[in-house]
């Protein structure tokens, strides 16, 4: 039986594990863990209600949060029973990745085919990702789920060898391991003092849902300008209707100007930008932006605890990769839990800890490192600097071996 925690309880309440945050992040290792004999607490400052999922196609009725989800990480929604769902709702997957310099020649193209796959990837509403999650969490006996009530306070209980939660209700919770899937501004990184390597970048991006005049091809589009990269990502359409999410990444100076302009004015300027490759931008949604910034926890665990996804690193979104290393993050950590029980480890120990770490640092750091170098060499304006960047996307799309390589692993199949 899930118990939902909506008023205050005097007693101490014991769990194996307990995970703050219950999004995408959250609510995926609470599936993973669950029916591994450990009793699991999920915590959520916000009202654990699945999102509504509006069943008309138009351009206001798509959630502006939409991720780029890889086969390796639609592997893992599938072994939880969540992919089902967000298939059955709507998803689109893209096959073709058209990549190009908005100064100069260089372009790359990537298809599935090349690599003999269904596709590159999935557009998924992030919502209907939570949704379905949220469902494989209230189906699960060995999850106590705690909505609508914030962290307060959590603390390392030396004597009992555990993790001390105290939530704003009232209620005390005791944890062998304390998980942080609470995003980028973690308050469980902060109140246990990790410490973290982060910079902003000076840019915000401005995401939307647009309707186009022309299909998409189920081809996810990038322009790499010098004031940001511009992304076009394929949405399910109706007859004669196409639409696409926009995430487009500008230095701070041109975003609020951008903002202000009436529908009209903008679609005309995000056309022009992305050279109207889909024809005209004919309507846009509501437009939101949030500033970049990147972010990485020096260690991703202390005794009894573990930071994963946003709380460990923030990324640049321009590959979309950031919801794939979270639920990497939480596949390994499952995984290493599972292990560890079957060797008599507790989830909290060091040692089970350690091998989490160990596994996903490194290629975390590995992608930010791309993401980052992608990003300050596209804005580079240097005539020699630019002559560069195009030859190498050139020649890169004339290597068939290295391109495929790079395509694997960007779907996560290496």
């Amino acid at each position: 039986m899930v118990i939902w925690g909506d008023g205050p309880v005097a007693d101490t309440q014991d769990f194996d594990v307990a995970i703050v945050g219950a999004g995408i992040a959250g609510s995926a290792l609470a599936a993973a863990l669950a029916g591994r004999g450990l009793a699991i607490a999920l915590v959520e400052a916000q009202p654990l209600v699945r999102p509504e999922l509006p069943a008309s196609l138009a351009v206001d009725t798509f959630d502006p949060r939409v991720s780029a989800i890889t086969p390796r990480s639609r592997q893992l929604l599938q072994e939880l029973g969540a992919w089902r769902a967000v298939e059955s709702y709507r998803s689109c997957p893209y096959r073709h990745m058209s990549v190009w310099d908005a100064d100069g020649t260089g372009c790359i193209e990537f298809d599935c085919a090349d690599v003999n796959a269904a596709a590159l990837g999935y557009i998924v509403e992030n919502r209907a990702l939570v949704g379905a999650l949220l469902e494989r969490v209230q189906a699960a006996a060995d999850i106590t789920t705690f909505g609508g009530v914030g962290l307060q306070a959590c603390s390392r209980d030396e004597a009992a060898q555990a993790m001390q939660l105290q939530l704003a209700d009232g209620a005390a919770l005791r944890a062998d391991l304390l998980v942080a899937a609470d995003g980028a501004l973690s308050r469980v990184r902060d109140m246990l003092d990790f410490r973290t390597r982060e910079w902003d970048y000076g840019h915000r991006a401005i995401v939307t849902t647009v309707e186009v005049e022309r299909p998409h091809q189920e081809t996810a589009w990038q322009r790499f300008l010098p004031s940001g990269p511009l992304a076009f990502l394929p949405l399910p359409g109706a007859p004669g209707r196409h639409y696409c999410s926009i995430v487009w990444s500008l230095k701070e100076e041109l975003v609020d100007e951008l903002l202000a302009l009436d529908e009209p004015a903008f679609c005309a300027a995000l056309g022009a930008a992305f050279e109207h490759r889909l024809g005209a931008v004919q309507a846009c949604s509501a437009r939101f932006a949030f500033p970049l910034r990147q972010r990485h926890a020096v260690d991703y665990i202390q005794p009894g605890v573990a930071l994963v996804a946003d709380a460990a690193h923030t990324i640049h979104p321009l590959a979309g990769q950031g919801i794939n290393l979270g639920l990497q993050d939480v596949a390994v950590l499952a995984e290493e839990v599972s292990a560890g029980l079957a060797r008599g480890s507790s989830p909290g120990q060091l040692d089970v800890l350690r091998r989490y770490q160990r596994r996903r640092k490194g290629e975390n750091l590995a992608m930010m490192a791309a993401m980052d170098g992608f990003k300050r060499l596209f804005e580079q304006e240097a005539l020699p600097l630019r002559w560069l960047r195009n030859v190498g996307m050139r020649g890169v799309g004339q290597l068939k071996p290295l391109k495929q390589q790079l395509m694997r692993h960007a779907m996560g199949v290496l």
